[in-house]
């Protein structure tokens, strides 16, 4: 088992995508989404930029249950309502099911989406980067507190002094079985409920 921390520059509800009672990464961290393996922890912690001022507060956490290709994914009827309305509400908006095959000749398409030109047409540079790596993380063991989460505390670092709070950009990976029961129990006293509050930028959107 593994743990993989990063910080989550943009929380808009689309990487990660938290609703509809998965937790799902289909977009961007292509070096995570390549490597992660089923049982294995990503956490995401907030930027600590000018205008979000969260570094060090988690994001989300999610232990991954299930690895599928985007032809799985935009098949499977259970993500069905992943897949954007981008006139919808903002859940249905942020959607991350956004990658499907034209059967005559193969081209990945891009449904109009977060990654999509401002007119809904396919962004070449995201569909590339995001394609790079056919493998969509899922999971139905994960906690999201978006804007609102709590500090990670200083205490949770690896037996290299490295610590679970990633800043900067990239990510950190952990062996380290005793710092990864420790982050388990202290998930624990958190409640691994699901969907716990609203992404940061549906907050600022308030303000």
């Amino acid at each position: 088992m593994r743990l993989f921390s990063y910080v989550v520059r943009y929380d808009s509800g689309f990487a990660p995508n938290p609703f509809y009672g998965y937790c799902t990464l289909a977009t961007c961290k292509p070096s995570i989404r390549r490597t992660a393996n089923v049982g294995d922890w990503v956490i995401g912690t907030g930027s600590a930029s000018r205008k979000v001022k969260l570094g060090g507060h988690l994001v989300y956490a999610m232990r991954i249950s299930e690895i599928l290709t985007f032809e799985a994914y935009d098949a499977d009827p259970r993500f069905e309502r992943k897949k954007p309305y981008r006139h919808g509400s903002r859940k249905q908006s942020c959607g991350d099911n956004i990658y499907y095959r034209l059967k005559s000749n193969g081209i990945w398409t891009q449904r109009d989406s977060f990654h999509s030109n401002p007119d809904g047409s396919p962004r070449a540079d995201h569909v590339a980067k995001d394609t790079g790596v056919n493998r969509v993380l899922i999971s139905d063991t994960f906690v999201y507190f978006g804007g609102c989460g709590p500090h990670v505390p200083m205490t949770l670092a690896g037996t290299d002094g490295r610590s679970l709070r990633k800043t900067g950009i990239g990510y950190q990976a952990f062996d380290d079985q005793a710092l990864i029961n420790r982050v388990e129990v202290w998930l624990k006293t958190l409640g691994l409920n699901g969907y716990e509050g609203a992404p940061f930028e549906w907050i600022s959107l308030r303000d």
